[in-house]
């Protein structure tokens, strides 16, 4: 079981994010100590050229004002004095014969470099190397020079204090880093489980949806961050689904129980028929009633799958910039003859012209249905009054008010549901979809539709739809 929590825990993000935070911390630590050695090194090495620079001055000064013997005096002394296992000092002719030297018991190793006696010799003036002596744990470094005419000074200090600091420098190196490493590796783990925390929340209620809790929603930490981004589009995305899935099971409900009545009422025509009066005139009327009730059973179909395609978004609507005024006008004109066959009072208040974007077609619809219902449900020597306004800068609204028979307060809040019909309005010819496809068209242009209705005294439906610029 442990091991099987450890594999899994190899192949999880949290886990991979660690070792890339680890890695690219120690390679940058890595780096920075890297540089920082180079410098103390280069620092200590320029010290130790200086320190011999030094002391060959020192010894040329003495050449010059006191001749060689005093030269091989200062020698031995300047390596008594800075100590015999320290510094050692050799003077020799430029093919090597050794004139003089401090105590060389020490030093047996180290020998004369001739590749730096020929540097001398082509007008260099200072040859520094580094020598790693076999019986030494340091190493040594060591300047070649000329002093008068034709002697050789070879001067070579140990590296005692320089080597002892950079070997404590890499010691503590190891142990910083070592240390640095595993409070790296502790702070990516932390960061990467805080950051992928909404993730696993995500995971959790994908799996909860999943298991059929349609309802479930990632809670959001309100911090506006990319996984509280990702979480509200995920609500979003689950609102928009568990929308779609109540409207399918709404019109199979609606399927199940409205279209029964039709195709029950054809069932019964023929069946009158077929036992009745078997004569062709009988055929024939049956043929036509059929006919009627199926070109009215297609519309009903129809106008469900407008309504389902536009509130599902998956017809494209063909977007164009309108005249919302002149639209208007052309409804009303199209209504006049139905409104005057009731002797009902059709007044519109049209001013400027005011634009929207949208599919001319469906808006057509949305505004006929509205304004065939005013006149439907007005009775007679009513009056229908519309009008376009535009009540903020960045909307449209078309207001169509009617004296008709009204909506009653409990009826008022379902009449947008698919083949809902107030209780007056039962006796009168109707679908019951106008509505819900006139809800549907607005708020597929990003608009909306407002009611206001007292029962027998008439209702006002707002249409609001965003405003273009002229």
């Amino acid at each position: 079981m442990y091991l099987k929590r450890l594999t899994d825990l190899r192949h999880t993000l949290a886990f991979r994010l660690t070792l890339w935070y680890a890695l690219i911390f120690m390679i940058s630590t890595g780096v920075a100590f890297f540089l920082f050695y180079l410098q103390i090194t280069s620092f200590l090495r320029a010290q130790t050229d200086q320190d011999l620079l030094n002391q060959a001055r020192k010894i040329s000064s003495v050449l010059t004002l006191q001749g060689v013997s005093a030269v091989e005096r200062s020698a031995i002394l300047e390596s008594q004095a800075a100590g015999e296992k320290k510094i050692f000092i050799r003077l020799f002719s430029p093919n090597g014969s050794v004139f003089s030297s401090s105590n060389m018991s020490y030093w047996q190793n180290i020998g004369i470099e001739k590749e730096a006696i020929e540097e001398l010799l082509q007008g260099t003036r200072y040859v520094f190397s580094t020598l790693a002596s076999p019986d030494r744990k340091l190493k040594v470094r060591i300047l070649y020079t000329l002093i008068g005419r034709s002697l050789v000074l070879q001067l070579g200090e140990a590296m005692e204090t320089s080597g002892q600091f950079i070997e404590a420098f890499r010691k503590n190196f190891i142990i910083t880093i070592s240390v640095l490493l595993i409070f790296a590796a502790a702070i990516g783990w932390f960061m990467a489980r805080k950051a992928l925390s909404g993730v696993e929340v995500l995971t959790r209620t994908a799996r909860h949806i999943s298991g059929g809790a349609l309802g479930s929603r990632v809670p959001l930490t309100r911090n506006g961050d990319e996984i509280d981004q990702l979480a509200t589009t995920f609500n979003q995305m689950l609102d928009r689904i568990e929308t779609l899935v109540a409207g399918v099971k709404e019109m199979s409900d609606n399927i199940a129980h409205d279209l029964k009545s039709p195709v029950t009422r054809i069932r019964g025509i023929a069946e009158v028929t077929l036992t009745t009066d078997p004569s062709l005139t009988s055929y024939e009327n049956m043929a036509a009633s059929i006919i009627e009730e199926s070109d009215r059973l297609l519309d009903l179909i129809n106008t469900m799958l407008v309504i389902s395609k536009t509130e599902a978004g998956v017809d494209r609507l063909n977007i164009e910039k309108l005249d919302m005024t002149e639209m208007v006008k052309d409804a009303c004109n199209l209504f006049q003859s139905s409104a005057e066959d009731k002797d009902i009072e059709l007044t519109r208040r049209l001013s400027e012209k005011q634009f929207v974007r949208g599919d001319k077609r469906m808006i057509q619809r949305m505004v006929s249905n509205l304004l065939d219902n005013a006149i439907r449900y007005t009775p007679d020597q009513g009056t229908v009054q519309v009008s376009v306004q535009s009540p903020r800068q960045d909307q449209v609204s078309v207001m169509i008010k009617d004296t008709g028979i009204g909506i009653s307060s409990e009826d008022l809040p379902h009449i947008f549901r698919r083949f809902y019909r107030c209780e007056p309005s039962r006796s009168l010819t109707g679908t019951g979809l106008g509505l819900s496809l006139a809800l549907a068209i607005a708020k597929a242009h990003g608009g909306n539709i407002d009611v206001g209705s007292t029962l027998g005294k008439g209702s006002t439906f707002t249409i609001t739809l965003p405003k273009d610029s002229p």
